[in-house]
């Protein structure tokens, strides 16, 4: 059953140094079920529906058909145990008095104000020809997430939607792929049981001789976050600072290097691969999910993982500008710079602006394009915003992490 978060949630704002773009992950801890309208049926009017997603960063992208107003884009997030819609959304589609007696819910943003996110229920959402009817949601402002995807986001799907389906996230097809829940799997792979009595996908990973639970997230476009607690971790890179990543109240500096460690998922392994430490829970990113066409099977609690050939994923070094920044279509802010860098070096600050990039307006550098030439250039050109002046910085691409 979907539950209401309880007042304890919190959220995380990151700002992603890999790509230097913010993201926005929602949590929450805690939870109860409050009176009124239970989420209704699941309806798949085909056996197997394929709905074609657009993975933007790692990030991926579905649009649902659900009216002419659209299209509504939403972010697919199995690390996320709710679903967020904006309120332009929620204005055409929500239902209105189906709520009475279920209490807004009071979260922290990263600079330590106080937001009240409003439930609401959604009467449908359709992906192709898969219909989830009556959908519990919370309103969130997705404008910021939008700025930094470069195009409309107008939510946030919660990995229990899909809890009456068979659901394969295919990120080399760039497809969704929908089967009723108790159809026999028939996807090849490694599969991996996970606790079914948390409403996310926590499954055990291996790090050396060492197991430990992650989280399956693929609302992060992030490598393998390591909470290195108890593990004794050996490094073929040292662990360096990278990323200004901002959470809750504080920022903190992204600590990013290269185990000496393989990482083991079922029957696949990354020989060496990049991580970012972190206090939290430890979980697989977009840059290390990429490589897979991956099942969840909720009501089994299973998933599978699969790729054509069981050879090991190599991880490509970690090359950086230096900067991470927060985006709007008209200049992009410095939000970070990296300790030791190029940029550090040319005087460049946190706050200062950013309103072309190779001689082009900000407005048309998105998500994709911006990361492709983090990894492809050796130099990139940064026109900072100076008082009524204008100064262009040309900046080398290094590798953060070889």
């Amino acid at each position: 059953m979907m539950r209401w978060p309880a007042v304890s949630s919190r959220q995380l704002l990151r700002v992603g140094e890999i790509w230097g773009l913010v993201l926005v992950a929602v949590f929450f801890a805690g939870c109860f079920s409050p009176a009124g309208p239970k989420p209704g049926r699941t309806k798949l009017t085909s056996r197997l529906i394929e709905v074609p997603v657009q993975v933007v960063g790692h990030l991926v992208v579905v649009e649902t058909n659900a009216d002419d107003d659209g299209p509504w884009r939403f972010l697919l997030d199995t690390g996320s145990s709710v679903t967020l819609v904006d309120p332009a959304f929620a204005a055409h589609h929500s239902m209105p008095g189906q709520t009475n007696g279920t209490p807004e819910i009071r979260v922290r943003d990263a600079t330590g104000a106080l937001t009240t996110l409003e439930p609401t229920i959604i009467p449908r959402l359709e992906f192709g020809e898969a219909r989830f009817d009556r959908v519990k949601a919370l309103i969130y402002d997705c404008s910021e997430l939008s700025a930094h995807l470069g195009r409309p986001i107008h939510g946030v799907i919660g990995f229990p939607l899909f809890r009456d389906t068979i659901l394969t996230l295919d990120y080399p097809g760039s497809r969704l792929i929908i089967t009723p829940a108790g159809q026999a799997p028939l996807t090849p792979g490694s599969t991996i049981n996970f606790d079914t009595d948390s409403p996310l996908p926590l499954i055990p990973i291996e790090v050396g001789d060492r197991t430990l639970l992650a989280l399956i997230d693929s609302g992060n476009d992030g490598p393998l976050n390591l909470n290195p607690a108890g593990l004794n971790l050996s490094f073929a890179s040292a662990p360096r600072p990278g990323a200004t990543i901002n959470a809750l109240v504080s920022d903190r500096i992204q600590e990013v290097g290269r185990l000496a460690d393989p990482l083991r998922i079922g029957d696949y392994v990354l020989p060496s691969p990049v991580i970012d430490l972190t206090d939290d829970l430890s979980s697989l990113g977009g840059e290390v999910l990429h490589n897979f066409a991956i099942t969840f099977d909720q009501a089994r609690g299973t998933v599978t993982f699969y790729r054509p050939t069981t050879a090991p994923i190599e991880t490509p070094p970690r090359r950086s500008a230096g900067l991470s920044f927060a985006k709007t279509p008209a200049y992009w802010r410095v939000a970070g710079v990296v300790p030791g860098s190029p940029a550090e070096a040319a005087g460049v600050e946190p706050g200062d602006l950013v309103v072309r990039i190779d001689g082009e307006t900000v407005e048309a550098w998105d998500l994709g394009r911006y990361r492709g030439q983090v990894t492809t250039a050796s130099h990139i050109a940064f026109t900072f915003l100076e008082g009524d002046d204008e100064r262009t910085v040309d900046l080398p691409i290094f590798d953060l992490v070889p």
